[in-house]
């Protein structure tokens, strides 16, 4: 076939394709374009899933008569008029492609008008082609709307998913641009039917309630921002709510993050959410989180993907750190103790369909009414304990007990004074041989003994790892390891650290090493595997050795060292333990994230046995 120069629609029908994918694309286009224009108020429409009705309507500031046509035009713009202009974007949209490519796949009307005009424009667009134009009365503001998406691209329409997953993806596009634009009111129909709608009183957790549910938001904390860590790291700002530890997922994608008001999928910071709840939730379980990320347009490039779904920061460490420690701050000072819900008269769970003990955060962060308030007023008490518990000594080894044996533990033999993470408890008893049952100030504990101490010896031999001088291991003949270029930056970056650590590596080439020892930890490695251990942890800003370290850990923590289910304790013995996670900086999870304990309020107890 000749070479041919396609015409200007078929051109334009094609480039549609990489923006106009589905009805819910058009909605977030058109979305982008309010927003940008300053609108206050935006109503959304759709009927059969988008495919035969789309119309925004907003209150923004509108198109002016004689550039409502320039508008349709393909990369024609306001928001963008040179080439490093690029460099700090501020609105959401600025190629000039979305009007022109959603007007070449389906029949568009515009109704526009700014305050500075008499009379508004009406326009009306067929394929990309202008087929009436006119004056008509209007508010300011504009109006599109989309009939008959891809009438005139029918191998489109195969491709066409059924109306209610339609439907499903142009909810979820709404409800991402409410979460980040909580000052602005959007309202969502479909066929003819209100199912979503905000205030637009710039209050995030209301946005929350009406897109997440009440439910879900009443085991949401809130993040705020924090100070830089280092007066050379760029300003960013990391806000918005994640979940307790008892609220979470099996994927990742209920992670919901925006940098500068715009939805982002990145799964670096994805992961970096995941990692703030590191030993407090299970491995394979993530939480639910919106944060929005602010910082300066100059350190994000935005222009990396057709929709924009995709960013690349100038510092991706910096942003990674500064998610991962807004996370872990606000869910270690917020997290509490799980507590025990009963069913009530009318629950499901008198049906069979749910598990009869469901958990839930005893104190909700939305002011929502509550049928047994917790009283924290003891809690923040601090006692004075000048041992670590008997539980410090292990158990008697006497034959005459009926428990099953445990490995001795070196315990310090100095007392340490750490601050009280727990109300001051007192046991009461054992159930089961695994659970430690102790009174506080607020109502009933359950400890899992196991879970319990495993948290306990595990803070503590982090504590002395920190506190140990690394040990090096030399080699008996040196060995040459190739490393990627980035990597290699990335160790002669850290060199004088990895010295420190026990590394005793010498540059070798442009991506060669030469090692003549690595710490101790890692001698049952490979170097090159001991290499990509050390590269792993620097990525991800940890101290060299770190994960390592860490899995050895848990890995004699949970085999060896804590005490196992079914094996009885002496009261001695349960105090002792208990007085340790009083004093412990995590207490309420083991190191996998299980929960070492739940709680049953005394206004509860009192429910129960009638006397409320």
């Amino acid at each position: 076939m000749p070479i041919k120069i396609l015409s200007e629609v078929v051109a334009a029908q094609i480039a549609a394709g990489e923006v106009v994918e589905r009805p819910a694309s058009v909605v977030k286009e058109l979305l982008e374009n309010a927003l940008d224009a300053g609108a206050r108020s935006i109503r959304i429409e759709a009927d059969m899933g988008g495919r035969r009705l789309i119309r925004i309507t907003d209150d923004g500031s509108g198109i002016p008569a004689s550039e409502a046509e320039l508008a349709f035009a393909r990369h024609a713009t306001s928001k963008l008029q040179q080439i490093d202009d690029l460099d700090h974007i501020q609105t959401l949209g600025f190629r000039g492609e979305a009007l022109a490519s959603v007007a070449s796949v389906a029949q568009v009307t515009l109704l526009t008008r700014i305050a500075d005009e008499t009379a508004g424009t009406h326009l009306r667009i067929e394929g990309g082609r202008l087929a009436e134009r006119r004056q008509a009365g209007t508010p300011v503001g504009t109006t599109i709307t989309v009939e008959n998406l891809f009438f005139n691209t029918p191998a489109r329409l195969k491709f066409m998913k059924a109306e209610t997953t339609e439907r499903r993806h142009i909810d979820t596009v709404v409800t991402r641009y409410a979460m980040a634009y909580p000052n602005v009111r959007f309202s969502l129909l479909q066929d003819g039917r209100l199912t979503f709608n905000t205030s637009g009183n710039g209050d995030l957790a209301d946005v929350l309630v009406e897109s997440l549910g009440i439910e879900t938001m009443r085991d949401m904390i809130e993040v705020t921002p924090l100070d830089p860590q280092r007066p050379d790291l760029p300003p960013i700002r990391v806000y918005g709510y994640t979940s307790l530890p008892v609220l979470n997922r099996n994927t990742r994608s209920h992670i919901i993050l925006f940098v500068n008001g715009r939805h982002i999928q990145d799964n670096g910071l994805s992961y970096a959410v995941s990692q703030a709840y590191h030993t407090l939730m299970p491995t394979d379980r993530y939480p639910v989180a919106v944060l929005l990320i602010d910082m300066n347009p100059e350190d994000v490039d935005v222009n990396v993907h057709p929709t924009k779904a995709e960013v690349r920061f100038r510092s991706a460490d910096a942003v990674f750190a500064a998610v991962q420690r807004a996370v872990r701050r606000a869910v270690i000072a917020q997290a509490q103790i799980p507590t025990i819900q009963p069913p009530t008269i009318n629950d499901p769970v008198q049906t069979g369909r749910v598990d009869p003990l469901t958990w839930e955060s005893p104190r909700p962060i939305m002011p929502i009414a509550s049928t047994a308030p917790v009283s924290n007023a003891q809690l923040d008490l601090e006692l004075a304990v000048y041992d670590s518990g008997r539980y410090a000594q292990q158990i008697e080894h006497n034959a005459d007990r009926m428990r099953a044996p445990s490995a001795p533990i070196s315990m310090p033999t100095e007392p340490e004074i750490r601050p009280r993470t727990l109300p001051p408890l007192r046991v009461i008893g054992q159930i089961a041989a695994m659970y430690i049952v102790a009174e506080g100030p607020a109502g009933l504990y359950l400890v899992d003994q196991h879970a319990a101490h495993e948290r306990i010896l595990y803070e503590q031999f982090m504590r002395e790892a920190a506190t140990q001088q690394p040990v090096a291991q030399h080699m008996l003949d040196s060995t040459t390891v190739e490393v990627t270029s980035e990597a290699a930056r990335l160790i002669e970056e850290h060199m004088p650290t990895l010295a420190q650590f026990g590394f005793d590596l010498e540059s070798f080439g442009s991506t060669l090493f030469r090692v003549r020892a690595v710490p101790a930890i890692l001698a049952r490695q490979s170097p090159e595997a001991a290499m990509q251990t050390i590269l792993g942890d620097l990525e991800l800003g940890d101290e060299p050795g770190a994960s390592t370290l860490e899995a050895r850990l848990l890995l004699r923590v949970c085999k060896a060292a804590a005490v196992k289910a079914g094996q009885v304790l002496s009261y001695d013995e349960m105090q002792g333990l208990i007085r340790q996670l009083e004093r412990c900086e995590f207490p309420r999870t083991c190191p996998h994230g299980r929960p070492t304990m739940i709680h049953i309020s005394g206004d509860q107890l009192a429910k129960e046995f009638g006397r409320t």
